[in-house]
């Protein structure tokens, strides 16, 4: 059997951490996925893979083989795409998760631009604003918005996103206009937005001359989904922090109201991230290149 081919299919099983997941991900069947990694076992005379009915884990042999050969397949990967036109013409399948309020105001508008820079891509798009595995899933890069927790991936900022304080229209002629951060804690009311990792709702953070406020605010609706949320502030259910890109032409159509304008809210950072372990191919460069252009070019955003 071809043993680059079984290294690959090892490294995919380590990294989706199931036969079955990597099967999909290399469109094979699962079958010669488990007799190929057999074979590299039986031809290292080594135990790599743990399996269960569930899960598979990497054994102490396994996970040095996967260190110092993924470093290899990496290298393969460069030579054989300095040697094409690859770089030129990049193509093929690439998937990409994006948080939806990205994905509908900032990434599909301008998707006519990308393809007539690289029509030879094909675009899966995942939107949701959940958290995935890139590995486990398969996914080539994401799109996300706020402090990175997995430290392992490599990530690159493309934009900074700030906050501003809005209500509807309907919401200020019912219960006026705060004046300050705290009359979100008994006067007013705010919609929230909650964790999608662990369900807690985020605090609302307000900063003046050098005073800075987390407030929990006072909340009937929470959400953990962006679109979600500036449907329930246009629906005049509270005063909400939205991303300025999202808001502001919304409060140039007279659709929302900006309130405690003079207190500054968080600014949020937009990444571009992908695994570490992972050749970054062709398309995969052209579309974080052509993202951190598209981002450079919005209103609203800061680099």
């Amino acid at each position: 059997m071809d043993q680059i081919q079984s290294i690959r299919v090892f490294a995919r099983v380590v990294e989706a951490g199931t036969f079955t997941k990597a099967a999909e991900s290399l469109d094979l069947p699962k079958g010669t996925v488990t007799k190929l990694v057999q074979h590299l076992e039986s031809r290292l005379k080594v135990k790599l893979l743990n399996r269960t009915t569930r899960r598979v884990t990497v054994t102490p042999d396994g996970a040095a083989y996967y260190e110092r050969t993924v470093r290899v397949l990496n290298d393969l990967d460069d030579i054989e795409a300095s040697m094409t036109n690859a770089q030129a013409r990049p193509s093929g399948r690439l998937r990409v998760d994006v948080g939806t309020s990205v994905a509908r105001e900032i990434i599909i508008p301008a998707l006519s631009d990308f393809y007539r820079r690289y029509p030879d891509i094909q675009l899966d798009l995942g939107v949701t604003d959940r958290s995935v595995d890139l590995l486990a899933d398969n996914v080539d890069c994401v799109i996300r918005g706020g402090e990175l927790l997995d430290q392992s991936l490599v990530a690159r900022r493309v934009a900074n996103v700030p906050l501003v304080a809005v209500a509807s229209p309907a919401y200020v002629r019912a219960h006026g206009t705060p004046t300050h951060p705290e009359q979100l804690e008994s006067e007013h009311t705010i919609v929230n937005y909650f964790s999608t990792r662990n369900g807690r709702p985020f605090s609302n953070t307000f900063t003046k001359d050098g005073q800075t406020l987390e407030i929990a605010g006072r909340y009937k609706l929470a959400v953990n989904e962006s679109n979600a949320m500036t449907a329930a502030v246009l629906a005049g259910l509270g005063v909400a922090q939205v991303a300025a890109l999202t808001a502001m032409p919304l409060i140039e159509r007279g659709e929302l109201v900006r309130v405690l304008s003079d207190w500054t809210c968080e600014t949020i950072p937009l990444y571009v991230v992908y695994p570490p372990n992972r050749h970054l191919s062709a398309k995969v460069r052209a579309f974080v290149e052509w993202v951190a252009e598209l981002m450079a070019s919005l209103p609203h955003t800061t680099r």
